[in-house]
């Protein structure tokens, strides 16, 4: 308690890390209220076409007050649907990191811990999955199953993970032959007290390091990906995808493209830097330099 208490006060020291924090914490707000917003804020839906008082519809109408961001060629209110692909980004975002601290940072702490032929296993499955040519096996995978944010996420986390563990195997056995766990081992402490309570804590700051960085590499891959063509299917909308369907407009209609980008740029920077910011703030050597 006494360290996530001291950790968490040199956290909120870190004024750039909180502001990125804030940022991320109102993006993701934003875009997990989209359907109350665009129903009772925007009075629009992302789908719904956007008519003028004549009955036609508003196509690549520039943003003003009824329609702060515009419209895009089909006529849709371009603002909600930035906010639904939010979700769709940010879920595959999160997704991913869940699942590299799932799968990733286990793996990771038992091979060094244990090593032997386990730790040999944990590695050749590592070197398998990385050596797996992802953008193919992503785009082959989209072709067959037209996968949703939350196979996508799935589809992400299970070749993303490998570099947590390892990251997370070597910090691990640099901690595991430290005076403090030998000693806890001879005072017969279990194997699952001493993970616990020795070494998990101990790289948990590489563990959300790596966390942080699958979260921005998955964002900006699945980004990739739809701006390819072979993301979220059409008509769900993602950032990637909104900046695919405007690139034909851009001189015409800005307004479709800066948005989508702005959000993927703002979105990763403020993963990067809370990442970094949590990374000093759980590293106790970081509590006697400040």
């Amino acid at each position: 308690m006494q360290l996530r208490r001291s950790a968490w006060d040199r956290f909120r020291r870190d004024r750039a890390s909180v502001a990125a924090l804030g940022m991320l914490l109102l993006v993701a707000t934003l875009s997990a209220t989209a359907p109350l917003l665009a129903a009772g804020v925007l009075h629009s839906d992302p789908d719904r076409f956007v008519r003028t008082d004549a009955g036609r519809i508003a196509t690549l109408r520039a943003p003003s007050p009824g329609n702060l961001l515009g419209t895009d060629d089909l006529g849709r209110d371009v603002l909600a649907r930035l906010l639904y692909a939010g979700r769709v980004s940010l879920l595959v975002g999160f997704g991913v990191a869940l699942m590299s601290m799932a799968i990733g940072a286990p793996l990771g702490l038992l091979a060094a811990y244990f090593g032997g032929w386990f730790d040999d296993l944990v590695n050749a499955l590592v070197q398998v999955v990385l050596n797996v040519p992802l953008l193919f096996v992503l785009i082959v995978l989209s072709v067959l199953l037209a996968p949703g944010a939350l196979q996508l996420a799935l589809i992400f986390g299970l070749f993303l993970w490998p570099s947590t563990a390892r990251q997370v195997r070597g910090a691990a056995l640099s901690v595991s032959r430290r005076d403090y766990v030998d000693a806890a081992r001879v005072l017969g402490a279990s194997h699952v007290r001493v993970l616990r309570q020795h070494i998990a804590p101990n790289v948990a700051s590489v563990v959300l390091v790596m966390a942080g960085i699958d979260m921005a590499t998955a964002i900006l891959a699945e980004s990739s990906l739809s701006f390819l063509g072979f993301g979220v299917p059409v008509p769900l909308a993602s950032w990637g995808n909104m900046l695919s369907l405007s690139q034909d407009q851009f001189r015409a209609a800005p307004w479709l493209v800066y948005p989508p980008g702005v959000m993927i740029f703002v979105s990763v920077l403020c993963v990067f830097v809370v990442t970094d910011g949590l990374r000093d703030a759980l590293d106790p050597r970081m509590a006697f330099t400040r």
